[in-house]
């Protein structure tokens, strides 16, 4: 074999893998994986960002839409920490990423050299693994073993330290040839038989689905089960872009701004069949739907991580399997009860979320909502940050069978326009929104150069009410009038849109909005859309002067 550094090495292996697209900012400690990336591009792209921060992001983002590992590079030391906002995203996201970090020379470590830190402490608790490669010749074998951990089991973030004499020395050794083929773990024929019958003796059963790892395959083969058996099924936080909201069976989604109807119909429930589910905070509101440890209700959780059965909840059945090789187990089946009436008023629940007032707004978000539900195409991709305004993709926008979410578990400010950006490097043809607050959209709106750069450009809609809103609401409802450090002084956004490059205009009121967005839908630059919200729009029910005059009424 032919001799070659380890950076070479290291770009061989990933190709061979499968790895099509990377992300991130370069740095001179891995100044040999750049060299190498020099000769791939068209096959190993590299898309250099502005941020480690949003190149993290970008690589969380492709790799929970596309199911292979986002890559990402990125230099040592502060280069590392900038990054570390997406590992622990992608790490609550469940979503395969390799982080390449920058290291100083074998020969320095221990004395804190320049930039130096331990890696495996410093992300040890918040990667799925976090490793060091200290001779080139063990490349592939570390290469090899963090991609399947990545996408294995319960899939997460793998960081993988590179010291720089690692990457300079000269080796040998093969690269890995091909991508590897893991079966998902399937359930047993008695695991299946007792699930049917708790579902059949049933009163109100609920399936809970989400998670990532689901194909379309498995998603259609839940909706034929649920369907044919007049089942509701609930999809946990930022997952219901994995089940087709227009099913009848489809009820909602459990997760921030839960709906008293979907807080009651989960605790209503006297069985949960919960598949892909991690039960987070959000899921449970706070662990407080669900009994910890024993659930009032009967659970039966199916999880492909035996780390997760259990770890919250303790299942009256726990089942260690894939959830579409679940899916698949019970697409043919059917189960009946007497819970007709029990999903149908889950799905007129749901429906009636939908019906909003008038907002008292300039732009109206229940309106451009509602517009964007029928104009958007079959596959739009629709990303978020973090922030109140984060409502109206996550709640009122029904996903089809080929539409996704791209939002943050972790609820990461800044998430939303590095997502949008990673997902049009996907999928250019596709059509990518993004939804960002004024605040949110400032943590990373220097990842709009990358876009430009990239020439992968999506529409950007900023929900400008000057205002960081969630923090204005907790604070209006605990100290009202009393506020501190919530209001904001913004740039003129439209002017730093057309910087980088974008069709950028300021939508005035609703009544504008449509035509502004065909607008953007026809630029082929992509798009900013500054809207002018009010901050009294602060969420679709109650307005801010509402929930400061109740706080008052509170405290008086």
């Amino acid at each position: 074999m032919t001799q070659r550094n380890g950076g070479k090495v290291i770009v061989e292996c990933l190709q061979a893998l499968g790895a099509r697209h990377s992300f991130g900012v370069p740095g001179e400690s891995y100044l040999a994986v750049l060299d190498a990336l020099h000769d791939t591009q068209g096959a190993l792209d590299f898309t250099l960002c502005r941020n480690e921060g949003g190149a993290a992001f970008m690589a969380s983002a492709y790799g929970k839409l596309t199911g292979t590992p986002g890559i990402c590079f990125v230099t040592r030391g502060p280069g590392a920490t900038n990054a570390s906002i997406g590992v622990h995203t992608a790490m609550q996201d469940s979503s395969p990423m390799l982080l390449f970090v920058g290291q100083v020379g074998t020969d320095m470590k221990g004395r804190e050299a320049f930039q130096e830190i331990d890696y495996r402490a410093y992300f040890g608790t918040v990667a799925k693994w976090a490793t060091e490669i200290d001779d080139a010749d063990r490349i592939p074998e570390i290469i090899a073993r963090a991609w399947a951990t990545a996408t294995t089991g319960r899939p997460g973030p793998v960081v993988v330290a590179l010291p720089e004499d690692m990457l300079t020395d000269m080796t040998a050794v093969p690269a890995l040839t091909g991508p590897m083929s893991v079966e998902e773990a399937a359930p047993s024929q008695s695991a299946m038989g007792a699930v049917l019958s708790a579902l059949s003796e049933a009163k109100r059963p609920l399936i809970l689905m989400g998670g990532s790892g689901w194909s379309d395959e498995g998603s259609a083969a839940l909706q034929k089960f649920a369907e044919n058996s007049d089942l509701p099924v609930l999809a946990a936080f930022r997952f219901q872009d994995f089940y087709d909201n227009h099913s009848p069976s489809y009820v909602g989604d459990a997760g921030v701004g839960m709906t008293p109807v979907t807080k009651k119909l989960v605790q209503d429930a006297d069985l949960i069949l919960a598949i892909g589910v991690r039960f987070g905070e959000m899921t449970t509101d706070g662990y407080t739907l669900l009994n910890v440890p024993k659930p009032a209700q009967k659970l039966i959780h199916v999880h492909v991580s035996d780390r997760e059965i259990g770890k919250v909840y303790v299942p009256d059945l726990g089942i260690q399997a894939g959830s579409n090789a679940f899916a698949a187990a019970l697409a043919d089946q059917k189960v009946s009860g007497d819970w007709a009436d029990w999903r149908a008023n889950a799905r007129a629940g749901f429906e009636a979320a939908f019906d909003l007032p008038d907002l008292p707004s300039p732009v109206d978000m229940g309106k451009v909502t509602a517009f964007l539900r029928d104009r958007l195409p079959e596959d739009a991709v629709l990303t978020n940050g973090a922030g109140n305004f984060t409502v109206w993709p996550n709640k009122f926008f029904k996903f089809g069978p080929g539409q996704r979410l791209l939002a943050p578990q972790s609820g990461a400010m800044g998430y939303g326009v590095p997502a949008a950006v990673a997902a049009k490097v996907a999928n250019p043809e596709r059509t990518v929104v993004c939804f960002a607050g004024d605040g949110d959209f400032q943590m990373n709106c220097q990842e709009l150069g990358t876009a430009m750069q990239a020439g992968a450009q999506p529409i950007v809609l900023i929900l400008n009410n000057g205002i960081y809103g969630t923090i204005r609401m907790h604070q209006e409802r605990t100290y009202p009038e009393r506020i501190s450090g919530t209001m904001l002084e913004n740039p003129d956004f439209v002017t730093l849109a057309q910087a980088y490059g974008y069709h950028a205009e300021r939508v005035e009121k609703t009544e504008d909005f449509e035509a502004a967005f065909e607008r953007a839908m026809a630029s082929d630059t992509g798009a900013v859309l500054e809207l002018n919200i009010s901050p009294e729009a602060l969420t679709p029910r109650q307005t801010l002067s509402q929930m400061r005059d109740a706080a008052k009424g509170a405290q008086a």
